[in-house]
């Protein structure tokens, strides 16, 4: 598949954000903390912008609010719907530390479920692709709140690292949850490398009890939408090497580095720059895998024009 730059930092953004907001919400870190309200305007700005940027990979962007019409089928409008309610109790919240440095827990609490089930969908969008084989599983969705989870605890340890909060106790979490995540992404990961293809040439075309089934000539000459958007390849040592990368950056960096903050909670100085390099790792790590995430990814259609 196409690995879109606007999807990519979409799917990169919204799920940080959500994850962050999520945390807050839970009122872990102190509300009259300068370093809390900056974290909870963060947030909103990053699922915002992260919507946002959804829709620059539509070709008529200013038609995207039809897609939440489709809510009773579709899960990219069982998202939209989502991300719109879910913005109701985030703003409450923000409105609460922000403005009167004080944790709102209803509203708190109604945006940290909003959170996780927004994620979900946002999962399920590309879990309920059958024709992409490699993300048609239940770890898909599973992979996309661990993320989100992971990634949150990560930027709320920075926050609570600026702001005087419990730094050692958000460290240790978001270090149990890196490791959980990036466990749940490598077994999707090999999932993915070991399948066979339920869809071939021979399938598709339903001559497979003649033999085997080889590309005489394409379609047609030209490039369309779909030898664009779905024919994407990559070479396998190429997608290799960036796996590799993403885990480094996604996973070993940001641990080893919380495991400093840890270590030296009661050192603020060490505390911030230690978790804001996780942060800054941890962002690019997920970045990474989320290109890798599309780009590795096959769609049946290809089995019609060679690949």
């Amino acid at each position: 598949m196409h690995p879109a730059f606007s999807i990519i930092v979409f799917t990169t953004l919204s799920g940080l954000g959500y994850g962050l907001a999520a945390i807050l919400g839970l009122g872990i870190l102190d509300s009259s903390a300068i370093a809390t309200k900056l974290a909870h305007v963060t947030a909103l700005v990053m699922i915002g912008a992260g919507l946002m940027s959804s829709t620059l990979h539509l070709g008529n962007p200013q038609r995207a609010w039809r897609a939440l019409s489709q809510w009773r089928s579709s899960w990219l409008s069982r998202e939209g719907v989502m991300a719109l309610l879910t913005f109701l109790p985030l703003l409450w919240s923000a409105w609460g530390a922000v403005i009167e440095g004080r944790h709102e827990p209803v509203g708190g609490v109604l945006g940290a479920a909003g959170a996780v089930v927004t994620v979900y969908c946002t999962g399920m969008i590309y879990a309920s692709l059958k024709s992409v084989q490699a993300w048609h599983t239940p770890l898909t969705p599973l992979c996309f709140l661990l993320f989100a989870l992971s990634g949150g605890l990560v930027l709320a340890s920075l926050a609570a690292a600026a702001g005087g909060g419990s730094v050692l106790e958000l460290s240790l979490a978001a270090i149990a949850a890196t490791i959980v995540a990036w466990t749940a992404k490598t077994v999707w990961r090999r999932r993915m490398l070991s399948l066979r293809p339920l869809s071939t040439p021979e399938t598709a075309t339903g001559l497979g009890s003649i033999g085997k089934v080889r590309l005489f000539e394409r379609p047609h000459i030209n490039e369309n939408y779909l030898t664009r958007e779905m024919g994407f390849k990559i070479a396998r040592k190429h997608a290799a090497k960036l796996a590799r990368l993403s885990f480094l950056a996604g996973a070993v960096v940001p641990v080893v580095l919380l495991l400093v903050a840890a270590a030296a909670f009661t050192i603020p100085a060490v505390s911030i720059v230690a978790t804001a390099g996780a942060c800054i790792s941890c962002v690019i790590g997920i970045f990474v895998e989320r290109w890798l995430f599309f780009a590795e990814a096959r769609h049946a259609v290809m089995n019609y024009y060679g690949g």
